[in-house]
């Protein structure tokens, strides 16, 4: 047999394809590795699976070496259970529950509130009204407290300022996150910094050595200082909690929230046109791709839907669409809740785009495309028919609303 070592090509396209189901058996044992700026990365990818749900499990057997991937459904990790008993203080982490449910810059801050709580302190989230949140404890909350009442419902900045004033009588946390967002995080954290007389560090994107760093001079800049009592905190500003679960165990304040007179009166919410809504700021989106035959019918279901358009790039070199709703890496990176893909088979750019999306529809015909394995949700059939059924099932469904608000 001859020495001579041979390239086998075929490998070493599937080891370049992250979409490819052999993708994880390609790869390096490489478990973690030193960043640039001289954190430590673990890879998670790499010891682990992806479970039957979805959901990344992380393997502590030692069975998976060299990132090997085993797919199979009777095996499923427990992740180790995280216990505070007697907590030494209180980290307070309010997220903006966008929808009733954690988003990934919520995610970022319990991880960093883990990095200030360490083995003595306990994670404490605040929650204001009804939510649809059931991964609080994958989350890494220790201690829930739910804040309900009609007062928390809309927009209602002084209410849970009041709301956050007496948990912080009761617990006296050793420091507050909140996310620095448009959502409403930013403003309450900075009305809630108002009301205890505390200077915030805002835009933070990183604490190490006892500093807050945060963005400074139109972002480009850095402003160091020391960790303060309230910390608004940007995205990505920790690593979100994966490798435990916590115990997310409810508690209860001692006294009731006076109701004041509020001076802000909430008049519900604005209709906005989807339309007018930029790709990179829209919650819900319907995109349409190569697949979308009458695109007539396209427009009438996300008119229905009330969601904002957007397209594969082959549609809008066609000229079924235009530049600026275009998604992909050669588009617009979006951040919808909910982004629904019809015809579209998924190339690699566009699966770069919808990568931060948080729940992804898919509507194809082949069932083996690459947006299939990445949808949550798929509907395989022709197009035109889903799209019918699905007017059809939003009108009899407002309908009823309107025969049960009568």
């Amino acid at each position: 047999m001859s020495d001579i070592i041979r390239r086998d090509p075929r490998a070493e396209w599937i080891a370049r394809n992250r979409l490819h189901p052999l993708h994880a058996a390609m790869q390096p044992a490489q478990h973690s590795w030193m960043g640039p700026n001289g954190v430590i990365r673990k890879n998670l990818h790499g010891i682990g699976f992806i479970g039957p749900n979805g959901i990344k499990r992380i393997d502590r057997s030692g069975a998976q070496q060299g990132g090997a991937v085993k797919r199979s459904a009777a095996v499923e990790v427990q992740l180790p259970l995280h216990q505070v008993p007697a907590p030494a203080f209180y980290i307070s982490v309010v997220p903006d529950m966008v929808g009733g449910r954690l988003s990934s810059h919520d995610r970022d801050l319990f991880g960093l509130a883990h990095q200030l709580a360490g083995q003595d302190g306990a994670v404490l989230a605040v929650v204001f009204g009804e939510h649809k949140e059931n991964a609080f404890a994958t989350a890494g909350v220790d201690r829930l407290l739910v804040l309900e009442g009609e007062q928390f419902s809309g927009y209602a900045p002084e209410q849970r300022v009041q709301g956050l004033r007496a948990v912080d009588n009761q617990f006296n946390p050793r420091h507050w996150l909140l996310p620095d967002s448009r959502s409403g995080g930013g403003e309450l954290g900075r009305r809630f910094a108002a009301a205890l007389g505390e200077r915030p560090a805002t835009r933070v994107w990183q604490v190490k050595d006892q500093e807050c760093i945060g963005r400074a001079g139109a972002g480009l800049q850095d402003l160091a200082r020391p960790v303060a009592r309230l910390i608004l905190a940007a995205a990505e500003c920790a690593e979100p909690v994966s490798e435990t679960r916590h115990e997310a165990l409810p508690v209860e304040l001692s006294t009731s929230v006076a109701r004041s007179l509020s001076r802000i009166e909430d008049l519900g919410a604005v209709a906005v046109d989807p339309a007018a809504i930029p790709m990179a700021e829209a919650e819900f989106i319907f995109s349409g791709g190569n697949g979308v035959k009458d695109w007539a019918l396209f427009h009438e279901t996300a008119a229905a839907l009330g969601a904002t358009e957007g397209a594969s790039r082959v549609a809008v070199d066609d000229g079924f669409m235009a530049r600026d709703r275009q998604v992909g890496a050669s588009g617009t990176w979006v951040t919808a809740r909910v982004y629904v893909a019809v015809g579209i088979s998924g190339a690699i750019q566009h699966l770069q785009g919808i990568g931060a999306c948080d729940k992804v529809v898919a509507i194809n015909l082949d069932p083996g495309c690459d947006m299939i394995k990445r949808a949550d949700l798929s509907v395989i059939g022709e197009s035109a028919e889903i799209l019918q059924a699905l007017i059809e099932a939003v009108a009899a469904y407002r309908n009823e609303a309107k025969r049960d608000a009568a």
